[in-house]
């Protein structure tokens, strides 16, 4: 799952310290070993719509390449989801680390070429919790990853408080904060109440998107132990008769249908 896992399993990574430390990778894979190459602002440089339309195509590499280098906020907010979303559903599993420091990298660029631009701290949180599940809980803890993210995702929201995925994204962090035990509780002061507000609010915003519909089903179980489980079966239901619009909402598509078999089988 994209963003369950991405925002919601941040707060899972650092969770209680000392359960599943796993220790630096410093390892450098092919992905990787360009992490630290930012492009030059115009080079290759053509426009956002054309990047847009590249991504919509399922091309993520290269619409990161073309959104990269136009050198703008904008730019840098779809390379850094491009990456995230290659990173995730497209790359060798050894490949995931290096897309997802690069898609950090450029999600930092997004907020300092500027700090108005809700879409770069939503796309910097999306890169931060999708690199936290390649780190240990141990690493996740000790660099502040769930705390990180929490604070992208207010920037973002403080910019634009109708901004529905940044909602959802914050309902998957409380949610996963929940998850994670109490001292990650105390820690990050995280919550069921939270979750649930996140949640409900995104839905308010966007009720026929699709990803809304499959972060919340996927999370309400553990949120409404009574009602949650017939609930969530409902959100997949309407998720699933949603149709996908490109090549990006194909992938969360089958996401949904793969969440609504496992829910109809009982998981």
């Amino acid at each position: 799952m994209l963003l369950a896992v991405g925002m919601a399993g941040v707060a899972d990574a650092a969770g209680e310290p000392g359960a599943s430390a796993e220790p630096d990778a410093d390892g450098q894979s092919g992905a990787s070993a360009q992490s630290d190459v930012i492009a030059q602002p115009g080079a290759n440089a053509r426009s956002i719509d054309e990047a847009r339309t590249v991504f919509e195509e399922g091309r993520f590499l290269e619409a990161a390449d073309l959104a990269e280098a136009l050198g703008t906020s904008v730019g840098y907010a779809l390379a850094a989801q491009s990456l995230a979303v290659h990173g995730h559903y497209v790359a060798a599993s050894d490949d995931r680390k290096g897309f997802f420091e690069r898609a950090m990298k450029l999600g930092e660029e997004a907020v300092r070429a500027d700090s108005t631009n809700q879409e770069a701290y939503y796309q910097s949180a999306h890169a931060v919790g999708r690199y936290s599940l390649t780190v240990g809980r141990f690493t996740a803890l000790r660099r502040g990853l769930a705390g990180r993210v929490r604070g992208l995702l207010e920037s973002a929201l403080a910019i634009d408080s109708d901004f529905a995925e940044a909602h959802m994204a914050f309902g998957s962090w409380h949610a996963g904060i929940t998850r994670a035990g109490r001292v990650a509780r105390f820690l990050y002061k995280g919550n069921r109440e939270s979750a649930v507000f996140h949640y409900e609010r995104a839905l308010e915003l966007a009720p026929d998107s699709m990803i809304v519909l499959l972060e919340y089903a996927l999370n309400l179980p553990d949120l409404d132990r009574e009602g949650g489980r017939e609930r969530a079966g409902e959100l997949l239901s309407k998720a699933a008769g949603l149709p996908a619009r490109d090549a990006f909402e194909a992938l969360i598509h089958q996401d949904v249908l793969e969440a609504l078999a496992e829910h109809e089988i009982g998981g």
